[in-house]
């Protein structure tokens, strides 16, 4: 975050304050970070999460200490706390690491198997290799932004009639992807996988994502490589990262899988998180916002762990600050599809706003919401 001081610096958000870490560094004096205070003079968290889980879990508990009724260090240093806290509606917030890589998965049954069904039929919804691996992509870290940051309709050739020729110009399915992605913290070597049982020791927090998708652009590209134009134009991401430690309350069984995946594949701890997750669209004329899609991060068929475990398996290094994304977030139920795609049914049905507003993709000026 930035603010009248233009350098950029590393926050914890305290209610609707954000506490400085830069003013404070000197308070963290245990044996992981006392060494390394000047981490938390960085203007992104790659330092910081280099270190490794130690480290979080040290600065995680100091700072919930320091913030305690009946911790004197903050509440009786009226100019340390003065210097430290900033108005969260005074700060400029900024991507919170150097992403150098990003890749996204395909990790949710029900929205692999509606995009099966739209494009393939029931029959074959799924791909063999669905159910026995985290199918994933290597995405573009170059565009990913942080929210409120504008995306521009992209051009590129489409094929609209498929007894035509394609033409070049502006995406008219544009959509949205609920997701959410996880920061790796500790990297690996080159050549040297990371294996399932010590995968959450790489994890470093989640932070919630629109993959934005045009729809159009993607459905002619995509044969036999992947997505490309459709999607390497903008990637949306919030600036607060929720550490993992924070989120293990809400941890939920582990979805049956079925085939049991291979060995390396395999975890028995819980690694499913229970978390509501919402899509508003608030387009240009409309008084307030209108929410689209209800769902919920426990809908992931394959876990983080297992995301990580898969991505180095064989030899890749991954590095502090890469983000690896879960892929579009849909439930069984109509209302939590993670996608324009879904909720209007490849362009099939309208998508209720309210108040005579209707869509079946984004029209310009609209604004999305995550939550």
């Amino acid at each position: 975050m930035s603010d009248v001081e233009a350098r950029r610096r590393i926050g914890v958000a305290i209610g609707d304050q954000i506490l400085d870490l830069s003013v404070i560094k000197h308070l963290f004096t245990g044996p992981e970070l006392s060494q390394h205070q000047q981490v938390f003079d960085q203007p992104t968290l790659n330092a910081f999460m280099a270190l490794g889980s130690g480290a979080w879990r040290e600065a995680r508990a100091l700072l919930q200490a320091l913030v305690r009724a009946d911790e004197p260090t903050l509440r009786d240093n009226h100019e340390l706390r003065s210097r430290a806290f900033v108005d969260q509606d005074k700060a400029v917030m900024h991507l919170p690491a150097e992403i150098g890589d990003y890749t996204d998965f395909y990790s949710s049954r029900d929205h692999a198997t509606n995009v099966g069904i739209m494009f393939r039929g029931k029959e074959n919804a799924l791909m063999p290799n669905w159910l026995r691996l985290p199918v994933g992509y290597h995405g573009r870290a170059s565009s990913v932004v942080v929210s409120g940051t504008p995306i521009r309709r992209p051009h590129g050739q489409m094929r609209p009639d498929p007894a035509k020729p394609p033409v070049f110009g502006s995406s008219t399915q544009l959509d949205i992807e609920l997701e959410m992605a996880f920061f790796v913290g500790s990297g690996n070597k080159l050549g040297e996988p990371i294996p399932i049982e010590k995968a959450h020791e790489h994890i470093f927090g989640m932070v919630l994502m629109n993959d934005w998708s045009a729809r159009d652009i993607q459905a002619w590209e995509y044969v036999p490589l992947g997505p490309f134009l459709g999607k390497n134009f903008g990637t949306t991401i919030s600036p607060w990262v929720v550490p993992m430690e924070a989120l293990m309350p809400f941890v939920e069984p582990n979805t049956m899988q079925d085939p049991e995946p291979l060995p390396y594949l395999q975890h028995k701890d819980p690694y499913t998180f229970n978390i509501n997750l919402f899509v508003s669209i608030k387009g240009e004329g409309m008084s307030k916002a209108s929410t689209i899609c209800k769902s919920n991060f426990k809908y992931m068929y394959w876990t983080m762990k297992q995301q990580l475990a898969h991505h180095t398996v064989n030899g890749c290094n991954v590095r502090p600050g890469d983000l690896l994304a879960s892929g579009t977030i849909s439930g069984p139920d109509p209302e939590s599809f993670g996608s324009m795609l879904e909720l209007s049914w490849r362009g099939s049905k309208v998508i209720d706003l309210g108040k005579g507003e209707m869509r079946k993709f984004l029209k310009d000026g609209d604004e999305v919401t995550l939550t």
